[in-house]
């Protein structure tokens, strides 16, 4: 009696631990596509490939935990604001984002409306937009100056589920 009720015990264990235990490095709660987002400036094109935060809970953690951030990899907070409203002029910060960001604000137009650059990692501060904006680009910090891309300069991409944006 007590070895079937210990056997019962086990398989319920090695049936719910991994569902349990799920979850993706990172700690994302939910699957994030990945889409590629191209710039085009007087320096040319570069096309990063970027995680696509669409949902208020995506775009509320971004990129908050993540170290080692490679230089094509982007992160694109679209619709911004997530429940798609028009553009409004935001702020974000760097709480609890150990790794230096260029946070790209982005115009309904798709030009590149400021750029926060090398932001200070961990620091609570307000990094405004300076104007209503429809999406926000966040890079490994530097990258953008690296790439020679600046204010006024184009971005573009396609959601998955058809919509273009970016101008």
């Amino acid at each position: 009696m007590i070895r079937h009720r210990l056997l019962r015990l086990a398989l319920a264990a090695a049936l719910v631990g991994p569902s349990a235990c799920r979850g993706s490095a990172g700690g994302q709660d939910e699957a994030v596509a990945t889409i590629p987002v191209t710039l085009t400036g007087a320096s040319g094109r570069h096309v990063f490939q970027a995680e696509l935060a669409r949902t208020a809970a995506q775009q509320e953690k971004g990129l908050m935990y993540r170290t080692g951030l490679g230089p094509d990899f982007a992160m694109l907070f679209a619709p911004y604001p997530p429940d798609g409203g028009p553009p409004v002029a935001t702020s974000f910060w760097m709480r609890n984002t150990p790794s230096s960001l260029d946070i790209v604000f982005i115009r309904p137009d798709g030009t590149i409306a400021r750029i926060a650059e090398n932001t200070v990692p961990l620091d609570e501060t307000p990094l405004s937009s300076g104007e209503p904006v429809a999406a926000v680009l966040e890079v490994r910090g530097g990258r953008m100056a690296e790439l020679g891309l600046g204010e006024g300069d184009r971005v573009e991409w396609t959601l998955p589920d058809g919509p273009h944006a970016g101008g």
